[in-house]
């Protein structure tokens, strides 16, 4: 795990393009019915991405209730590992390929899920140094990224801390 305190990753030309793609909602909707379909299907979208942050929403309707008239957990945790990872990847366009993969993941439910929850990880500086660091190293490094979703009244309803391994290509 990183030590050192987050810094504001440098907002690239790539970075950009990237958070231009994903915000668009069609471009977004093709990428998520090639690579995640049940994300897709489950309705998430990306709302806001910047260098730091990214918020991703998922609603409750029929895919992705539960049985207790809330959101099943799957698909809550869909959205807040969507509100990390998609902070790498945004990162990761900007230069070198690197690999990236949830190693492991925590989460505690405080209210039930019900209406359009809103997943939000600030941990992006944390993540572009990580990357950054295994692109001039070689070696792997590992990010705990908090997700934090809350409903249309702004209560939290869960808190996800996912863990992420980075490892320059060679």
């Amino acid at each position: 795990m990183m030590s050192s305190s987050p810094v504001a990753p440098p907002d690239t030309p790539q970075a950009a393009d990237f958070r231009r793609t994903i915000q668009n909602p069609l471009k977004l909707r093709l990428f998520m019915l090639r690579s995640l379909p049940m994300a897709y299907l489950a309705g998430l979208r990306v709302r806001d991405v910047t260098p730091e942050q990214a918020t991703v929403t998922v609603p409750y309707k029929y895919l992705t209730k539960n049985p207790f008239r809330s959101i099943y957990f799957a698909c809550l945790s869909m959205a807040a590992e969507m509100a990390s990872g998609v902070l790498a990847l945004m990162h990761i366009s900007s230069g070198s390929p690197v690999s990236m993969l949830v190693t492991g993941l925590e989460a505690e439910f405080t209210k039930k899920a019900v209406g359009l929850i809103r997943f939000t990880s600030t941990d992006g500086g944390q993540i572009g140094k990580a990357i950054a660091e295994s692109r001039i190293t070689g070696e792997g490094r590992t990010v705990v990224c908090t997700s934090i979703g809350t409903d249309e009244a702004g209560d939290v309803v869960a808190v996800f801390r996912i863990r992420w391994s980075f490892r320059a290509k060679r």
